[in-house]
């Protein structure tokens, strides 16, 4: 995360306020539903282990009906009660879980990130591989360890799968909307690193679809996700490969056809930044500033170039605990803001951008995984408290406030890049994380538990809303890239509006879905830990 860097006006506190109005809403949904009498009814749905609750077991005492065991009950005991939180108290949590996930930024962009391309220079690992591996693992870690906590802490395993289902919708939808309006100019793409990414992201969604379908995970389902994700990193090791391939096969048609979709791909733009500049809206060129930092538009795409940006900036610097900025007023109250997080980390772990702590990058890799499982398990817990405190079903809360949570620092630095004219490297970094995020972030950790730690040799997933919200996910990837081929590979304002519009869209559907507005998909939720 770049300190001092604003996240781009009109854009996120949009998609801040919406998801936090769906959550503020949910108190009155619930309550209706399930302290006034009425009884909710099996209306019909698509997967197979929509939970079956009628009128037959709601006749029975609220104490005995069918629930679901809260997760609050795996967590440390609250510091405050029920009453007390609906009376104000939740605020705080509120307060704790947002600066918890500002810190994760930190810890992920200005220590984990770094040590890991130490890591890979170290072991003379390919740009595409270590992007795809290493730094995909320091982008995404924050969502390992919020399904780790799920999937070992807590016996509902739903706020891992709906935090990362709603974590790629956001990467798919919400970054590309903040690139597009934020950034001032059309952003060119360019062809192949797009094509690429959404036909592997599509199979990995459709097998994710597939697997979670009838709400159990098996461990051979498991392992089939993290072998995918072996194929994934040899399409990255044979990248140029396979481009020159399917460059070729596209010269063929466009010999052989005019016309149409064809049409588009003929001279997709060029975003060389030696060449021609891109337009701003006002007539004027976007400074080249990507010359400067020596970037290369026929480069292998992937998390570690963003990551490289980053390393180039000027404003990314080590932190000094006693020289607050003296320039700009985002750059000073980012500054005050995470100074005491900042302080914890520059004592407890070596900061390896720095010449002479560089030797230090494996004690500082440990001291990042630990820092990053600590600060995950405090957000889940407190975004736990605040599901709990207003009726919401966990997946709810993954797919919104955690999602938008962990994702904001992805926003900004995509944001940063496209502004350098690197519009494919930002787009395909979102994707290309999204795709480790299924494979090893749920994968790894359902692995782990169902052939080491469940006696049936499976994990269940308690909520039927999550397939749905696969599907939507599924569906946010076609229309991404069907757009941009139709607006010929640039992603400008149109486009930007476009996809906000459609995660406000899937945003209010998943949540309909998880809180049983069309069919039950969850069970009530149990008032206490002895359901």
């Amino acid at each position: 995360m770049v300190c001092g860097t604003p996240i781009p006006k009109r854009v996120l506190p949009v998609i801040v306020s919406v998801a936090t109005f769906l959550i503020c809403s949910v108190q009155a949904r619930t309550v209706y539903d399930l302290n006034a009498g009425k009884s909710v009814n099996q209306i019909g749905g698509f997967f197979p282990w929509t939970f079956e609750g009628g009128d037959e077991k709601n006749e029975t005492s609220e104490a005995n009906a069918t629930c679901a065991n809260p997760a609050i009950c795996d967590f440390p005991p609250d510091f405050f009660t029920q009453e007390e939180r609906l009376n104000g108290g939740v605020a705080v949590h509120f307060i704790i879980a947002i600066y918890v996930m500002l810190g994760l930024g930190v810890v992920c962009d200005e220590y984990f990130v770094p040590c890991l391309e130490i890591f890979s220079k170290k072991f003379g690992l390919p740009p595409d591989v270590a992007g795809a591996t290493l730094m995909a693992m320091g982008t995404s870690a924050p969502e390992l360890f919020t399904n780790v906590i799920g999937t070992f802490a807590t016996q509902s395993h739903d706020i891992g799968l709906g935090t990362i289902i709603g974590t790629a919708v956001f990467n798919v939808l919400a970054v590309s909307a903040c690139c597009g309006l934020a950034v001032g100019f059309a952003v060119p793409l360019e062809w192949w690193p797009l094509t690429r990414d959404c036909i592997m992201y599509g199979f990995v969604v459709a097998a994710l679809i597939g697997i979670i379908y009838d709400g159990r995970i098996e461990w051979w389902e498991a392992l089939i996700l993290v072998l995918l994700y072996v194929v994934y990193i040899a399409v990255m090791y044979y990248n140029r490969i396979l481009e020159k391939s399917a460059t070729s096969t596209k010269e063929k048609l466009n010999c052989k056809k005019s016309g149409g979709l064809e049409e588009a791909y003929k001279n997709p733009p060029n975003p060389d930044l030696n060449q021609e500049k891109p337009s701003t809206e006002n007539g004027t060129t976007a400074p080249n500033v990507g010359s400067e930092l020596n970037l290369r538009s026929d480069a292998p795409i992937d998390s570690r170039s963003v990551a490289s940006v980053y390393s180039s900036s000027s404003v990314d610097e080590p932190f000094h605990p006693f020289q607050p900025p003296k320039e700009g007023l985002w750059s000073k109250i980012w500054w005050y803001l995470m100074w005491p997080n900042n302080v914890l980390l520059a004592i407890t772990t070596p900061d390896v951008r720095r010449p002479s702590c560089a030797k230090f990058f494996i004690l500082t890799f440990i001291m990042s995984v630990l820092w990053i499982g600590s600060l995950t398990y405090v957000a889940v817990w407190m975004i736990t408290i605040i599901g709990f405190t207003f009726g919401a079903p966990d997946s709810v809360m993954g797919i919104t406030i955690l999602a938008a949570g962990s994702s904001i620092p992805e926003a900004v630095s995509s944001v940063i890049v496209s502004r350098l004219g690197k519009g494919s490297m930002a787009i395909s970094n979102s994707i290309g994380s999204n795709s480790f995020d299924i494979l090893i972030c749920l994968g790894l950790p359902w692995l782990i538990k169902a052939a080491a730690f469940s006696s049936d040799g499976a994990v269940s997933v308690n909520s039927g809303g999550v397939g749905y919200s696969a599907m939507m996910l599924f569906g946010s990837v076609l229309l991404l890239y069907v757009a941009i081929v139709f607006n010929k590979f640039k992603l400008d304002k149109k486009l930007g509006f476009l996809f906000l519009i459609s995660y406000i869209v899937f945003l209010v559907l998943a949540s309909l879905i998880e809180l049983n507005v069309f069919f039950v998909v969850n069970p009530p939720q149990c008032r206490d830990c002895e359901g």
